[in-house]
């Protein structure tokens, strides 16, 4: 057991009269979080972080189906109408997959309209982003109609190969830019999407050193999902979300970063992008639970995205509007 020698603490304060030492030099101000007395340097100033935070929703992405998650929006009808309610609820953009009629991602030109024509009409500064992934037979040409459509407003490119979950996803170099010249020949901005620190380097290599991609150039980070960057605690949530955006910073100082909630990280990622000054996507693409510590399932993209408002009043970062998502991004 520890002993405490408690002659020689009370000899130490009789010596300081009971008192801590206390040495008001800028007195008559003893706090100023601006200024020192001292000099007229500024101390403390305003964060350079962007005033508004762009909200995101992916409404359905490629992945989850009924049984993994009985509210998703499968069908044209629902996704759109779900993009709707969170649109009218002030999301800034929506983020859109379509589905076929087993519920699996599809790339079709028909589906996209139907989803996204009526949401153009009734938001005339909406710019949309859609996924458009060829990995079957014919996709590829569908693509291309997609994108000669002039539907969407911009569009990822994966510059991964990796497995997410039990399934390889990988986009070979060639197709990688291939598919990033043809998005920018439609007029649609290309959106680097990284899934890992080390995608960040395939992004450098095949499409900015190219130059198919101008910096600052439009980033999309997804953590957390199997295979990708590991979020399986706290630490590890910041630790892989700083690493990947300093890496970005590295080669793009001024980037348009938006981080994605996924997997069990999901909103605490999304929190913690908010506090670095950076954007967020949430929604029920790349997750179906609300909390990492919970198995609550989110019921909608609309209480997915109430949540995010409610943290864009804590931060003190108005959720932008589409008009101020289409300028960030240069739609």
């Amino acid at each position: 057991m520890t002993k405490v020698n408690w002659d020689k603490v009370q000899a130490g304060v009789d010596r300081e009269r009971n008192k801590m030492l206390w040495r008001p030099y800028g007195a008559p101000q003893i706090l100023n979080l601006e200024n020192s007395a001292l000099h007229d340097a500024p101390i403390s100033v305003p964060w350079d972080i962007p005033e508004k935070l762009v909200v995101s929703v992916a409404i359905t992405g490629a992945f989850f189906r009924h049984d993994q998650n009985p509210h998703q929006p499968l069908t044209p009808t629902a996704i759109r109408d779900s993009a709707m309610e969170v649109l009218d609820a002030g999301a800034s953009t929506v983020h859109i997959h379509v589905r076929d009629d087993q519920g699996y991602n599809v790339v079709s030109l028909e589906r996209f309209r139907a989803v996204i024509d009526p949401l153009k009409k009734k938001y005339p500064d909406l710019a949309v982003d859609g996924c458009l992934v060829p990995a079957l037979d014919g996709e590829w040409d569908e693509m291309k109609r997609v994108l000669d459509s002039k539907l969407l407003d911009a569009a990822p490119v994966n510059a991964t190969a990796t497995y997410i979950g039990d399934s390889l996803f990988a986009k070979p170099a060639p197709i990688l830019m291939e598919k990033t010249r043809l998005i920018a020949e439609s007029g649609a901005v290309p959106e680097i999407a990284v899934y890992t620190d080390g995608d960040v380097s395939n992004a450098d290599r095949f499409l900015i050193r190219s130059g198919l991609i101008k910096t600052p150039a439009v980033w999309l980070v997804l953590p957390a999902l199997p295979g990708c960057s590991p979020m399986d605690n706290p630490r590890q949530m910041i630790e892989g979300l700083t690493r990947s955006v300093g890496a970005i910073r590295d080669i793009d100082p001024d980037a348009f970063i938006m981080v994605c909630a996924a997997g069990r990280a999901a909103m605490y990622v999304a929190t913690m992008a908010a506090l670095m000054g950076l954007h967020i996507r949430i929604g029920m693409e790349d997750t179906y639970w609300l909390w990492p510590h919970r198995d609550d399932r989110i019921e909608s993209n609309l209480q997915a995205y109430g949540v995010a408002s409610k943290l864009a009043d804590v931060v003190g970062r108005p959720v932008a509007t589409p008009a101020d998502y289409r300028r960030m991004i240069g739609a």
